[in-house]
């Protein structure tokens, strides 16, 4: 797999007053809005993707489709091809696009029954240029599932992402390019959206997020910390619907060829090597749990 077969565009995520958050995901967030209709808004951050996030208006919290880049049409119907003689549930077939952006993809059920839709010339964004205190692009989503072995098996065998690293025997994270994950799972009791993470350009510029979030009335709630598994520092907030969002950078860059997956202890020291944010709170674990994602009603 090269590692530019597959990436992660972003997340499209449902609650109740959605059109009323954009100033908080752009003005203190640091997204800039991009598009919008009656009942949703795209937002972008500094790099080329159309869009990385988009608010829909929705009576229940929960995830309204996962995007994921495909290099070019071709592998659309690749992929396509693939998934639908694997008997993964299909909701369309390869077709242009008309959210924001456009291109060309199609839209499928993982075993949770979550959308995921694999795209390919989805127009990008030229005027690409790293800030000082904003989101380059979406690093990683982790999601909380009830079986976890079933959605590992998907992702791997169906989608051919590859396991980077495990938590002990609560979370596995996985990859589908250089990235050490783009999706991460979380073993639960429920399948729910546990948080979605932004890559900052530096540690510069992480902090300077989060100094900014913190003038504009919105302490950090767990951190500042840096994982283990991924090495990459943390700091997460609960935004207005009370989803889950973290700031992060210096994701750790996988070598193919020498990588070796392992396991880390749920340990203070291996889970903030920092040793800096100390567990999350109450409040925090509660908000990362996520309401039951209703997923899809077909």
């Amino acid at each position: 797999m090269s590692e530019k077969r597959m990436w992660l565009r972003g997340l499209e995520y449902g609650c109740p007053g959605a059109m009323t958050q954009v100033e908080f995901y752009t003005a203190l967030w640091g997204l800039t809005e991009v598009a919008r209709s009656n009942d949703a808004v795209f937002f972008r951050a500094t790099g080329p993707e159309f869009y990385i996030l988009a608010l829909h208006e929705r009576p229940w919290r929960g995830i309204v489709r996962i995007n994921l880049g495909v290099a070019d049409r071709a592998g659309v119907d690749a992929l396509h091809a693939s998934l639908s003689a694997k008997g993964v549930p299909i909701l369309d077939a390869p077709r242009e696009l008309t959210t924001p952006g456009g291109g060309y993809g199609f839209e499928f059920l993982d075993p949770d029954r979550r959308v995921f839709r694999l795209s390919a010339d989805v127009a990008r964004h030229a005027d690409v240029a790293d800030a000082p205190d904003r989101p380059r692009k979406p690093s990683h989503i982790v999601l909380n599932t009830v079986d976890m072995e079933r959605m590992v098996a998907f992702l791997t065998d169906a989608l051919g992402f590859k396991v980077s690293d495990w938590s002990e025997d609560v979370m596995t994270f996985l990859r589908c390019n250089a990235d050490h994950h783009s999706i991460a799972l979380v073993r639960a009791d429920r399948n729910s959206v546990n948080h979605m993470a932004f890559e900052m350009p530096s540690i510069d510029a992480y902090m300077r997020g989060i100094g900014r979030m913190r003038t504009g009335g919105y302490p950090v709630n767990w951190g500042p910390g840096r994982h283990g598994p991924g090495n990459n520092p943390f700091a997460y907030y609960a935004g207005p619907s009370g989803f889950v969002i973290e700031y992060t950078a210096e994701v750790q860059q996988i070598d193919e060829a020498t990588h070796q997956p392992q396991v880390w202890p749920r340990t203070p020291e291996k889970s903030d090597l920092w040793m800096t944010a100390g567990p999350p709170s109450r409040q925090m674990r509660t908000a990362m749990a996520g309401d039951p994602d209703p997923g899809w009603k077909g």
